[in-house]
């Protein structure tokens, strides 16, 4: 177990991934009851969010500045912090896509793909919620794969829905627009699979 002197970062990680999670759930939510009209008041609720995660990662990086003595590599800690911040900056790159779009309506892969990249986050905050455990890493290692195991499968999605495209949707623009969201989607997944690969790295460097 963690110290308490030490229990600070921990507990910013799992802090940050919650504002992942959250922000992940609000995408279905808004997919699933999209109305374009709206789309201005989405992104405002969206980016209160994202600046909550931002919060989290200033806070990491105000304390590794100061601190003399860290549980992990102050390297580690930082890229940890960055990449899960990179997924909550995904999460909102995604909606503002619809915006820039001007999208009327959601594809039904859409709604599928936040609901994967929403299991991603929860699986990342599970996760994270085990880091304090990396000298006896047999469960954070297994989160770790499970998680790299869901990105692969939001690699298989992506093509099934980039594919579907062009039976969806008849305009050369709409069908471009929709390619792009799928890339930021798809973009978000591998961000949270960064994240895996750097809980992997500090496993393997400190065991």
């Amino acid at each position: 177990m963690a110290s308490k002197a030490d229990r600070f970062y921990f507990e910013n990680f799992i802090a940050a991934a919650e504002e992942s999670c959250r922000a992940a759930e609000y995408l279905v939510e808004c997919l699933t009851n999209y109305e374009p009209d709206a789309i201005g008041v989405m992104l405002e609720k969206m980016h209160a969010m994202e600046h909550a995660a931002d919060k989290k990662k200033h806070e990491m990086s105000t304390s590794l500045a100061k601190a003399f003595v860290t549980p992990i590599d102050r390297e580690d800690l930082a890229e940890l912090s960055q990449n899960i911040d990179e997924v909550t900056d995904g999460v909102e790159e995604i909606l503002q896509r619809f915006y820039v779009h001007r999208i009327p309506h959601v594809l039904p892969h859409a709604i599928e793909f936040a609901k994967k990249l929403a299991g991603c986050c929860t699986m990342m905050r599970e996760m994270l919620g085990e880091l304090e455990n990396f000298k006896k890493p047999e469960k954070l290692l297994k989160l770790s794969v499970d998680l790299n195991q869901a990105e692969e499968e939001c690699d298989r999605f992506y093509l099934e829905a980039a594919r579907a495209v062009p039976t969806q949707c008849t305009d050369l623009l709409e069908i471009i627009a929709w390619r792009e969201i799928y890339d930021y989607m798809e973009d978000c997944a591998d961000a949270c699979e960064h994240v895996a690969d750097t809980v992997a790295t500090v496993v393997m460097k400190n065991t």
